[in-house]
């Protein structure tokens, strides 16, 4: 089976869990049942796997699972100091699951188990990793039926259903199946739940975008960055694309909705990345940002909320702040874009890049905003501004765009490229293909003008256009309209006057012909 297959056959099988254990349970609601229960099988056969790994150079027949609880507490310190959690054989998923139809308090023991995992962490490094991570699996909740009867049939079914994926090894999978299995429900919840759904995830596709630009001409990174991390669908490309060893330390982000927050370190564990190689932060980013002692980051990435509210200079304190005084002045209130922006320019390394999803509106307002694209391109921080094509994102219909910000800049000059029509059209979205995203990044890369796609502009040409940095200001579109020659054109006119008054002279006489046969 070839790895697409493979996918697809994982994809199958889990919308058809979804689909049939849904039910009465809102499907954005329900994700979270999926999610946690995919989570609680991976920990608990990660978990597995390494302890057998390592006994079974004593005993090749060592089996972490038929262990007795009393057996396994031998092992809890070191364990947990390496892999951040311990699970106790008891409460494994595959040991939980055995009889998991039969046991009339089902939801007490799944409730017990959660509560364990994240209790094994507390004294240790990865405490504030695994606090509340199962907080939104509420195994006692009425939505799962009104009767504990009712809610444990549901959740034994839940567990059966995540039981029989063939997901195999976490290690000797040929696709990230607990990964992929990860983003694809994130995906499909996105997509039929609109914007309540959507905001926090961007598609695979552009979020390989965003990684490519930041790394290109490197095979390593210190470490990245994502001030808006939603689920954490940005920060994990970088493993794919560079390979999670070669971004050296770590994976930073922070997000502000409490719900995400626990998706995105789920996310993290699911992909196997070490809760030592992570760091993910619940606040506000812009008001109480978390990773003060970890910038400046080689590469930074994000898809930030648009256009929202912010306190902005109703607080006395943010305009002295370090990531938003030297422009000036601060975004507006109700527009915190370019705050965002000012935030990773701020904590970016000298020779990090980071790529920002924007809302087409920081590119040509006024006022304040105009004021920080002033100061963004005076100090030569713009490289690249490239306009995507409508309808990529989930609840978003809008053309967004990308804002590439750099440092160490080799040239003055701002590359602008027009990719609106970089698209397939997949289902009800458009979808950037393998080859739009080349085609974007070789113009990137090549940094000239092209044609009806790309301008490289001077920097004398952004301040005549005083500080618009809208893709349509540099590159004009192909027209399928003719040039007009205005010399023919005119005397085709001519012709045409001329020919009209000789029909009306003609016609004229006609009419005096007949008034005089009528007398």
């Amino acid at each position: 089976m070839t790895k697409e297959q493979e996918r697809n056959e994982l994809h199958k099988t889990i919308w058809n869990i979804a689909n049939e254990l849904r039910g009465s349970v809102d499907g954005w609601d329900f994700k979270q049942y999926v999610l946690g229960t995919l989570f609680y099988r991976f920990i608990s056969e990660n978990l597995t796997d390494y302890i057998n790994e390592s006994e079974r150079k004593i005993d090749p027949n060592f089996d972490y699972k038929n262990l007795t609880d009393e057996q396994a507490e031998e092992g809890r310190e070191e364990t947990v100091q390496e892999k951040g959690f311990y699970i106790l054989p008891s409460e494994l998923f595959c040991n939980v699951v055995k009889d998991c139809d039969k046991n009339e308090n089902l939801n007490v023991t799944l409730y017990n188990v959660f509560k364990n995992i994240e209790g094994s962490a507390v004294g240790y490094k990865s405490e504030d990793d695994l606090k509340g991570l199962f907080a939104d699996v509420d195994v006692n909740s009425n939505k799962l039926g009104a009767t504990v009867e009712t809610r444990n049939k549901k959740l034994s079914r839940l567990l059966k259903e995540i039981a029989n994926l063939k997901l195999g090894s976490y290690k000797d999978n040929t696709i990230d199946v607990f990964g992929d299995a990860y983003e694809f429900l994130m995906t499909m919840y996105a997509s039929q739940a609109g914007k309540s759904g959507g905001e926090f995830f961007t598609p695979q596709e552009v979020s390989e975008l965003l990684a490519k630009i930041t790394v290109v001409g490197k095979s390593e990174v210190n470490k990245v960055y994502d001030p808006c991390c939603g689920s954490g669908s940005l920060l994990l490309k970088f493993a794919k694309v560079l390979g999670k060893e070669n971004v050296r330390l770590g994976f930073y982000g922070q997000e502000i909705n409490p719900t995400t927050y626990n998706l995105c370190r789920i996310n993290m564990f699911l992909h196997d990345i070490n809760y030592n190689n992570f760091s993910i932060k619940l606040g506000d980013t812009l008001t109480n940002p978390q990773h003060w002692d970890d910038e400046p980051f080689d590469a930074i990435v994000s898809n930030p909320p648009y256009s929202i509210k912010w306190d902005g200079d109703s607080n006395p304190l943010l305009i002295n702040d370090e990531r938003f005084s030297p422009a000036g002045v601060l975004a507006p209130k109700g527009k915190a874009d370019l705050a965002f922006t000012m935030h990773m320019l701020s904590w970016l390394s000298s020779q990090g890049t980071c790529a920002i999803v924007e809302f087409p509106g920081v590119l040509y307002r006024g006022g304040a905003e105009q004021k920080i694209r002033k100061y963004l391109i005076d100090n030569n921080f713009v490289d690249c501004v490239i306009q995507l094509p409508a309808d990529l994102f989930f609840g978003v219909t809008i053309a967004t765009c990308i804002i590439v910000l750099k440092k160490n800049k080799s040239d003055n000059n701002v590359l602008f490229i027009d990719a609106s029509d970089e698209f397939v059209r997949k289902d009800t979205k458009n979808k950037l293909a393998p080859e739009n995203i080349k085609n974007i990044l070789d113009c990137y890369i090549a940094r000239q003008s092209k044609e009806n796609f790309s301008h490289l502009a001077t920097y004398n040409e952004v301040v005549n256009n005083e500080y618009n940095i809208s893709v349509n200001k540099y590159v004009k579109k192909e027209t399928e309209k003719e040039e007009i020659n205005i010399t023919q054109l005119n005397a085709q006119i001519k012709q045409i006057v001329a020919k009209q008054n000789e029909l009306r002279s003609s016609l004229e006489q006609i009419i005096e012909q007949l008034e005089k046969g009528n007398e």
